[in-house]
């Protein structure tokens, strides 16, 4: 699928200062996908394999998130994930939708579960999908985390590293990756506006760091929000003993660790994937 055929029917909703680019599918109790951080990401290129299953029973609402896309390329530095879960709560706001589910991937689900931990009462329920933020400060970066963070480093982007980084570290089989993929994302990544100012970088300071380390938020051993956390054991970005730490923190939050599986569950398991959200997102409150 081209980049022109997944944008064909996106429109841009004004959010604040910033214009953050949103396509919609089905009908129903809405469902929010955030797309994960990596150069290039965007919403209907990370969910490419799950909005048409998931829109069979929801209405799905797929951002780009600010940094990332065609929406505004802008995000404070100084408490990211505060302000992808504000931006995205603004987003709410702009369509007209009251409490929604929240599915988010590495940098959107950290966003996910901050928008859950400061305004629970917009968000429905959670899955959460090798999220960053569970640990940040406890140990030294993965070495996928710090190829992530070193793309815009050094020589600058290359479609070397980031076909390394897609290839050994965001999935377990690196061969199932199409070369239009790479392609596609190392050409949204070296947009002018991305490269001078990357949405994902390396914490400049110790309060940006602990800002972003959400095991720390007091809030989370008393979140009311149910959530379900998926997690690849072959994860080289985001550790999969993240996903225990979560859910030890968090009352209400079920762990399904994906076998033969990186950081990217939705793309590399889609069936799986699709089949637990629905059925998730659809059971009944006790």
């Amino acid at each position: 699928m081209s980049v022109e055929e997944i944008t064909a029917d996106q429109r841009v909703v004004r959010v604040g200062a910033r214009d953050i680019a949103v396509t919609e599918r089905g009908a129903g109790q809405a469902v929010v996908l955030l797309h994960g951080g990596g150069p290039g990401a965007s919403g209907m290129s990370n969910y490419a394999r799950n909005v048409e299953a998931l829109a069979q029973r929801f209405r799905v609402v797929v951002p780009d998130l600010p940094g990332y896309g065609r929406s505004s390329k802008s995000i404070d530095q100084s408490d990211p994930f505060g302000d992808l879960a504000g931006a995205v709560g603004g987003l709410l706001d702009a369509l007209g939708i009251d409490r929604a589910h929240l599915v988010g991937n590495s940098y959107g689900g950290a966003a996910a579960l901050r928008l859950a931990l400061d305004r629970p009462d917009r968000v429905g329920r959670l899955i959460l999908m090798g999220p960053g933020g569970i640990g940040t400060t406890r140990r030294p970066p993965t070495p996928g985390l710090r190829r992530l963070f070193a793309y815009y480093g050094g020589e600058g982007p290359t479609r070397a590293k980031l076909e390394r980084f897609i290839r050994e570290d965001l999935v377990y089989d690196g061969r199932a990756v199409p070369a239009e993929m790479i392609e596609e994302r190392y050409r949204a990544s070296i947009d002018p506006e991305v490269v001078a100012d990357p949405p994902l970088r390396r914490p400049a300071s110790l309060r940006t760091l602990l800002r972003m380390d959400l095991l720390r938020d007091r809030r989370l051993s008393r979140a009311a929000t149910r959530a379900l956390v998926l997690w690849g054991a072959d994860d080289k970005v985001n550790r999969p003993s993240g996903g225990r730490l979560l859910a030890e923190r968090m009352p209400h939050c079920d762990l399904y660790l994906v076998a033969r599986t990186g950081h990217w569950v939705q793309w590399e398991r889609p069936e799986l994937f699709n089949s637990l959200t629905a059925a998730f997102l659809s059971e009944e409150s006790t």
